[in-house]
């Protein structure tokens, strides 16, 4: 059987008494978008920051094109969107892609090109000479979705990109991560947006700090006899919590 791309192992995470990750397996196999969908504190962002190396689990192993996490030679084969924006303020949006395309190691001339394709994308090429300290709070979201996009990276992880941003405007970038899973890339997605998740090859439903559910979201919606994801995650979530109040 083929590796799969990402890999969570037994991941326990925990913050003072809190358990936010409980036993998490996670396999992620390549060239399919997974959508990671939770309620708010549900560990989500913890997810990503253990696999990007960016927190210590208590116990268990992260694994990304089968080397352990963290490891910074991996990182430029990964695009990644926090769900708070990292961006230079005083810098216009074509120097904070300029400045995140030289990061990245990509060549100024097709930099170039790249700065200009995604900044189509999220539809702020009229904005791009603009001080970003100016955007307001959905522009820095496409600007960090954007930057995310550089560097032809095989695996893009964003978490929560769409925050902010306009139905039309969430069409198009859910077409261009198509056209880019098409392409073979990997992409692991957080949202809140129910509907979204419809959009994703496999749905991940993180519930208490377990992965409670995980498949096709055609098959999810088979399994528990419902017609949209929002309503397995509903059933998911209260099944969840009466076990809890059982156990």
């Amino acid at each position: 059987m083929e590796q799969p791309l990402v890999s969570m192992k037994q991941i326990v995470k925990t913050f003072g008494d809190q358990v936010v990750l409980n036993k998490i397996d996670f396999d992620i196999p390549a060239g399919i978008i997974v959508g990671l969908i939770g309620p708010s504190g549900a560990g989500k962002s913890t997810v990503i920051n253990v696999l990007l190396g960016m927190e210590t689990p208590q116990s268990g192993t992260a694994t990304i094109f089968g080397e352990t996490m963290p490891n910074r030679k991996l990182l430029s084969r990964i695009g990644y969107m926090a769900q708070t924006d990292a961006l230079y303020e005083q810098l216009s949006g074509r120097e904070n892609l300029k400045f995140f395309a030289d990061m990245k190691g990509i060549e100024p001339a097709d930099a170039q090109k790249q700065i200009e394709h995604v900044a189509k994308v999220v539809e702020l090429t009229n904005d791009l000479d603009k001080r970003t300290s100016g955007y307001s709070g959905g522009m820095k979201r496409r600007l960090s979705l954007a930057i995310s996009m550089l560097g032809n990276a095989d695996l893009l992880i964003l978490d929560e990109p769409t925050v902010g941003v306009d139905p039309a405007l969430r069409k198009k970038i859910w077409a261009e991560l198509h056209r880019l899973r098409d392409q073979g890339k990997t992409i692991l997605v957080t949202t809140h947006v129910m509907d979204e998740a419809e959009l994703v090859d496999d749905v991940a439903m993180l519930i208490g700090g377990k992965m409670q559910a995980y498949d096709k979201p055609a098959i999810l919606k088979e399994r528990y006899h419902e017609d949209t994801i929002e309503n397995v995650f509903l059933k998911v979530e209260s099944e969840n919590e009466k076990n809890v109040s059982h156990s």
